[in-house]
């Protein structure tokens, strides 16, 4: 069966999450005004979904493979290469890569994982480095930034392995760790080589960055300094049958995060970047949005996703993270007004909660809509955690999304004769 209609799977990155007191015992998503969020709701399918499986916290990258139809369980290699396609590096069998923060140390103590959040100046801190580390004997180190507190790191040369343990200990206050090779690590020679680059770089990066000039301005501005590069998410080359392969449908993907844009290139969608959009709280919604519905044009597919409600539940802020959902709202807003979706299906969800009690992702699942073409609308008045419980739609996992969408939009495959 050819597809007859198009369809969009639209992301509220970490935009699940649980009760708060301060809320009346409402999750933000439920506390905050949503008028487009509850259109969809009255008009569509609801449930609820774990991105991977009950109670397991996912992260960005294995939730969007998951979505995508591509089993994490199955296909995951680490959160590296997709970091480092995001930013352009080209990630080659037997490289080895990484996902890294700028970050803050004081000796060996982390003060800040993300640098007060930097902003700006990451780019020179990463040609210095990229000067200074191009190689640790053999190995060519290959560095560059990603948004904000992001970079991505390959090491390239023989005799690597990725079975080693982070640097990053995911948590201020304490030391960063060494890396060492994994206990049962299958060529430990080459772990222990691994492990040792990693070291080194990690010591070259605190001498290159302490006092570079852009961190004496921080100092000056009354900021914390990006003083040191902290691997993790270390991983290997993967391939992953491009979606159009897979399920017949030309795909763009427009997110503002190069975890998720890797993922993309790997998939070969056609990753469209939106200058507007930031990764931040100050991220323009109105301009995404306007790119997917641009990108519909001559597009089967579209991913979407904003990042700001996850920044606020990683900073157990829920203030700031209702206001983010707010962005989410007013961005389906403008696709009601801008798409048709007598022809159009699209999902609206999470790729994970992060609630802000919690402050990182957790196990809980993230309430999901289907609405427009092919949708079956239920009882269901509005969007939020426990309305979207009561739907039809009742509760799948990420691996069950395409297999929807593509049934609504009449490009899914009859299995038997």
């Amino acid at each position: 069966m050819s597809h007859i209609g198009k369809g969009i799977v639209f992301i509220g990155d970490g935009m699940g999450g649980r009760p708060l007191p301060e809320l009346d015992g409402k999750t933000t998503i439920e506390a905050q005004d949503t008028p487009a969020l509850d259109a969809l709701a009255r008009g569509g399918e609801c449930g609820l979904m774990d991105p991977i499986s009950p109670g397991q916290a996912a992260g960005s990258d294995t939730a969007h493979m998951a979505i995508l139809g591509y089993d994490p369980f199955k296909y995951y290699r680490g959160r590296g290469p997709f970091e480092a396609r995001g930013v352009g590096i080209d990630v080659r069998p037997g490289d080895v890569a990484f996902r890294c923060n700028f970050a803050t140390v004081d000796g060996r103590k982390v003060l800040d994982r993300r640098a007060g959040r930097i902003e700006s100046g990451t780019d020179e801190l990463a040609a210095a480095i990229s000067e200074g580390v191009s190689h640790i004997g053999e190995v060519q180190c290959i560095f560059a930034p990603s948004v904000a507190h992001r970079a991505a790191l390959v090491l390239r040369g023989e005799g690597l392995s990725h079975e080693i343990t982070p640097v990053d200990p995911h948590e201020s206050g304490v030391d960063y760790w060494d890396a060492k090779p994994l206990p049962d690590a299958e060529d430990p020679e080459a772990a222990q080589t691994t492990a040792d680059l990693v070291n080194e770089f990690v010591r070259r990066s605190h001498e290159i960055l302490e006092n570079h000039p852009v961190n004496q301005a921080r100092r000056e501005a009354g900021k914390l300094p990006a003083n040191i590069v902290l691997p993790r998410g270390v991983g290997t080359a993967v391939h992953l049958q491009p979606i159009e392969e897979r399920y017949g449908l030309h795909s763009a993907m427009i997110v503002e995060v190069d975890l998720v844009r890797g993922l993309g290139h790997y998939l070969k969608m056609d990753v469209i970047r939106v200058p507007e959009a930031t990764g931040g709280y100050d991220t323009d919604e109105i301009a995404m949005a306007t790119a997917v519905a641009a990108a519909l044009e001559d597009h089967d597919f579209v991913l979407a996703n904003i990042k700001a409600p996850d920044v606020g539940g990683h900073d157990g802020d829920y203030q700031m993270k209702m206001e983010a959902i707010g962005k989410v709202d007013r961005a389906i807003g403008y696709l009601l007004d801008h798409v048709d979706f007598a022809a159009t299906t699209i999902l609206l969800t999470a790729d994970h909660s992060t609630p802000c009690a919690v402050g990182d992702h957790s196990g809980d699942p993230v309430p999901v809509v289907f609405h427009g073409m092919g949708v079956r609308p239920d009882d269901v008045q509005s969007y939020g955690e426990r309305p979207c419980a009561k739907g039809s739609i009742e509760r799948i996992r990420g691996m069950d999304v395409m297999p929807l969408i593509t049934s609504y939009i009449g490009a899914g495959k009859k299995f038997g004769a």
